[in-house]
């Protein structure tokens, strides 16, 4: 990665782990951005003072990596291409930095709101014997049998969270992409995925940044994007102007 954020980071305030759990927010509202790396670093500028970083042994950026379960005719990735409001995704999610695994559901409601539900699990081999079937039979509209593993993907994270503890933001960089049923690979390494997480409609000064440098919310499921750009064959239409979007970001140049 060209960008060095790091020296950026290390001028914030640090939050551990442990004070994050004030802020799981795993009932909220998410509004999502995409940005080049160059924007990001303005925003980090901005930001400095309002939120402190979280660190984890050490790291602010540390690496994260999720794999994604879909049934075989891609029921998931289907419901999200129709623009169906209710939607649902399931994954392992690995925190490299802790060695820790989940196995996670997420659904969106008809109101925009997203729910998560997960339990810890050894690694993506060994979900049937942590309780995978029966944790899926009561969060989950499928079961394990349903469904086989799809799409890897990794990434670096940046973790805010402002100093009143009313809101998160994530930052997800270098997106790597790996198709387990077709064999392919993709990557929008030069592209940030920034998300505000807070629960109902609290107060973010990201999000007046964001208006600021006139950056509007945009919809960017990592799993869809990732899935059409590694699946030729899948039809993708409602995806191809957030490709074209990411591709235009990864090559601009910003003046402030």
């Amino acid at each position: 990665m060209d960008f060095n954020l790091i020296p950026l980071l290390t001028t914030y305030d640090s939050i551990s782990l442990e004070e994050m759990g004030k802020v799981r927010l795993m009932n909220r509202t998410d509004t999502k951005y995409v940005v080049s790396l160059s924007l990001l670093e303005e925003l980090l500028r901005r930001g400095a003072g309002r939120y402190r970083v979280q660190e984890v042994n050490g790291e602010h950026m540390p690496l994260y990596r999720t794999t994604y379960m879909e049934t075989p005719d891609y029921a998931m990735y289907k419901a999200h291409l129709c623009g169906k409001k209710c939607r649902e995704k399931i994954r392992v999610r690995t925190y490299d930095v802790s060695g820790v695994s989940f196995l996670e559901v997420k659904n969106k409601s008809n109101k925009g709101r997203t729910k998560k539900k997960r339990i810890q699990v050894q690694d993506i081999s060994t979900l049937k014997l942590d309780g995978g079937n029966e944790f899926l039979r009561r969060h989950a509209w499928y079961g394990l049998d349903d469904l086989s593993f799809l799409l890897e993907n990794a990434f670096n994270r940046i973790t805010l969270v402002d100093k009143d503890m009313t809101e998160r933001l994530t930052i997800d960089l270098g997106l790597r992409f790996h198709n387990l049923r077709t064999g392919n690979s993709g990557s929008l390494e030069r592209l940030a995925i920034v998300e505000l997480k807070r629960a109902g409609k609290a107060y973010s000064r990201m999000a007046e940044i964001m208006k600021e440098l006139r950056v509007q919310p945009c919809g960017f499921s990592k799993y869809c994007i990732g899935t059409a750009l590694t699946s030729p064959d899948l039809k993708q239409n409602r995806f191809k102007p957030k490709l074209r979007m990411a591709e235009k970001l990864m090559n601009r140049k910003i003046l402030i």
